[in-house]
């Protein structure tokens, strides 16, 4: 346990009790009461299982399949202690098989496994993730935490098209951005992914302009992470400032502000100037009537202990949900101390009766127990709504 508790600090949002444990259980099997429980049939109950999909799914592995997929050496390296410990902790919340060659592949497996137990036709969205490049476009490897090609997991998807779609995460310092977009387009990517303050990528930057305008041409939005980032290294907060959204934004790219930059603080204006929370910045960006074609956000991660803070305004913010997309950040909510059921209860934002089969669920299926969790918050009557679930439609690219 304090070894448990000594690992947890190095993940920010950790709930400290350690209440429900340290690991994952990675259990295998939904016992007959947990599937017939009430809770899961009322999390389904209204929506088209069809218009359901995942928006947020990272894919980790280290390339033993030969799938290109890679993350930083660091990462297993004990002297490198924050890193060392996120990767175990990804490890045993994807339900990896670290046995030598099968690594890529459980990790597919597990993921599979537990889309099959979903409703019919539930999709997750799975994110390539582009190298941290300089400013002239070249990767940097060292300053890189994780790489995942989009011929990867675009691959994945056209294997398996009843559970899986593909993001992919293009540079657009990269000289070969443009041609990398039309061939991304071409093979039916639903969207771009980006993550600016670990892939050295400033959204305000005149040298996205062209990238802009091809996204706009294609009709292809951009998922991009705003507000801190805890989980992989930086190149600067400042750059996941949503305030630096409005250039693409006023270009007419689709924007979705992921987990709604629900995580620390930035400056309103200039780096001189006063800061509010992120999420405030966002909230700026929501309310302005210029934005409201095409400005989302998604709500993936925001039950973790430090985003947790967001969830009242967002169920009570009904006149976005809209524009909201539920995504589940896998498998961060299969990491068990980043969310604290108890503490949601706590703050009258889940029901008691709730916590009990939502623990079981999580040792079993991190995607259905996000997406029960998620159906199940409510604060003062009010639910996410339908639109927030079925967000299929919202992907669909042009014939």
């Amino acid at each position: 346990m304090g070894a448990g508790i000594a690992a947890c600090g190095q993940l920010a949002g950790c709930d400290l009790s350690l209440r429900d444990g340290v690991f994952n259980a990675c259990l295998a099997e939904l016992p007959a009461d947990l599937s017939a429980h009430p809770l899961l049939a009322a999390a389904w109950n209204g929506l088209d299982a069809g218009k359901v999909w995942d928006t947020h799914c990272h894919v980790f592995g280290n390339g033993d399949s030969g799938s290109g997929l890679w993350f930083n050496p660091r990462m297993e390296q004990i002297w490198y202690p924050r890193g060392y410990v996120q990767r175990a902790f990804y490890v045993n919340a994807s339900c990896v098989d670290e046995t030598p060659g099968k690594v890529d592949t459980s990790f597919v497996e597990r993921l599979l496994a537990q889309c099959r137990r979903m409703a019919p036709g539930f999709h997750v969205l799975l994110f390539g993730f582009d190298w941290a490049r300089d400013e002239a476009g070249v990767p940097l490897a060292d300053r890189s935490t994780l790489y995942v090609p989009d011929d990867y997991v675009a691959g994945l998807a056209f294997s398996h098209p009843a559970h899986f779609a593909w993001v992919a995460s293009i540079h657009p310092y990269d000289p070969r951005a443009l041609d990398r977009l039309d061939a991304a387009a071409a093979r039916g990517a639903r969207a771009i992914k980006w993550l600016p303050s670990a892939q050295n990528i400033d959204p305000a930057d005149a040298r996205c302009d062209r990238f802009y305008a091809k996204l706009v041409a294609l009709r292809m939005p951009l998922i991009t992470h705003a507000g801190d980032e805890r989980a992989v290294h930086g190149f600067g907060e400042h750059l996941g400032n949503p305030l630096r959204l409005r250039r693409p934004l006023d270009a007419g790219v689709r924007v979705v502000v992921a987990h709604c930059a629900s995580l620390g603080d930035g400056h309103i204006d200039d780096l001189r100037s006063a800061k509010l929370s992120n999420f405030e910045l966002f909230g700026q960006l929501m309310d302005d009537a210029r934005y409201r074609a095409n400005l989302f956000g998604d709500i993936s991660a925001i039950t973790q202990g430090n985003r947790m803070g967001v969830v009242a305004t967002l169920l009570e913010r009904r006149d976005w949900h809209d524009r909201l997309l539920n995504g589940s950040d896998y498998p961060l909510p299969g990491v068990v101390p980043l969310i604290s059921l108890k503490a949601l209860v706590d703050w009258q934002l889940l029901d008691a009766s709730t916590v009990e089969p939502l623990r079981r669920l999580r040792d079993i299926n991190v995607l259905l127990y996000d997406f029960v969790l998620k159906r199940s918050l409510t604060k003062d009557g009010q639910n996410f709504a339908k639109p927030v679930f079925e967000t299929a439609p919202f992907f669909r690219r042009p014939a």
